[in-house]
């Protein structure tokens, strides 16, 4: 189902994800970081994408988990000294470094999520087609391969079972040698899928003559609003992270956090940024179940005026 931020135009979702990933790269603040969370788990949670995000968590968190403790081993950086580690200190500032590359890294996880739910394969190839055909059509061929790759592989794992072939029992050099059995027929199978497309595309004339488009995604009066603030405030945002807010000195040594009234004007146009599309998700709940609660009671009404009618009649 297609409402709310979903079935806006792809322009608005561009901009959007585009200043959200930039955001993630540069405002180094934890305050930011979980802001841009937090606005994102709401979008999917309105979106009912949670299974989707439960999903994918255990490998999100144990990714970012790691980095947050392989940093103070590894970076002895810091003014700070907590401990020592086989005779190699454990700053705090590096400690505080881990855990906000943690949190980097679950926003950049949790944005491709609902990246990847919002921004369908029309849309992509709506939005850079007409610039660059070639280059989108490659770029969306290699994302479909990843889904393709996996949902072919376990038809493969199925089957090749069947003959003895399973990379879960036996020794290390059965395992590596069935792994590399069942990597060469799905590779030949890939391959074989590939040259009958390009066949197929070359038989239909494709890039002989300039292509045609039609879209049916149309700029309308909400959409320009959208973009206009999406615009607006990233652009304060973005001009306030220019001038040194936003961000959290901690190499060499951690610097005070001082928050004044630019930190607050740049935050207030952040949260505009990266919750307007889950008010907009939320504005489509409140007028689905304000439009049920409204049709509900008519229709009681009907069926009891026609009931009561029925038995004056009898």
């Amino acid at each position: 189902m297609n409402s709310g931020f979903r079935s806006m135009h792809p322009a608005v979702a561009l901009l959007y994800y585009a200043g959200l990933l930039l955001f993630a790269l540069l405002a180094f603040h934890p305050l930011f970081l979980v802001t841009e969370i937090a606005g994102l788990l709401a979008l999917l949670l309105l979106q009912g994408q949670v299974r989707l995000l439960l999903r994918g968590l255990p490998f999100m968190l144990l990714m970012a988990a790691s980095v947050a403790v392989l940093n103070p081993l590894f970076s002895h950086r810091g003014a700070h000294i907590l401990f020592y580690w086989l005779d190699q200190p454990v700053t705090l500032e590096a400690v505080l470094y881990g855990l906000i590359m943690m949190t980097v890294l679950l926003t950049v996880f949790i944005w491709f999520v609902s990246y990847n739910y919002t921004v369908t394969t029309d849309k992509f190839m709506y939005l850079f087609a007409a610039a660059a055909p070639r280059t989108a059509l490659l770029t969306l061929m290699a994302i479909r391969f990843v889904p393709l790759f996996q949902r072919r592989l376990r038809q493969i794992t199925l089957i090749q079972r069947l003959r003895g072939v399973d990379v879960s029992t036996g020794s290390l050099s059965k395992r590596m040698k069935d792994g590399m059995t069942l990597l060469k027929v799905l590779l030949t199978w890939s391959l074989e899928d590939a040259l009958q497309t390009g066949d197929s595309m070359t038989a239909r004339g494709y890039g002989t003559a300039k292509r045609s488009t039609y879209s049916i995604f149309k700029l309308d009066l909400q959409d320009k609003l959208v973009l206009l603030v999406l615009a607006i405030s990233g652009i304060i945002t973005l001009l306030c992270w220019l001038q040194g807010y936003g961000t959290l000195e901690i190499y060499p040594r951690m610097k005070k956090m001082d928050y004044g009234w630019q930190d607050a004007i740049m935050y207030g146009s952040f949260c505009l940024f990266v919750l307007i599309p889950a008010g907009l998700e939320g504005k489509e709940k409140w007028l689905w179940r304000s439009s049920k609660r409204n049709m509900y009671p008519s229709a009681i009404l009907k069926k009891t005026g026609t009931h009561s009618m029925s038995s004056r009649s009898q």
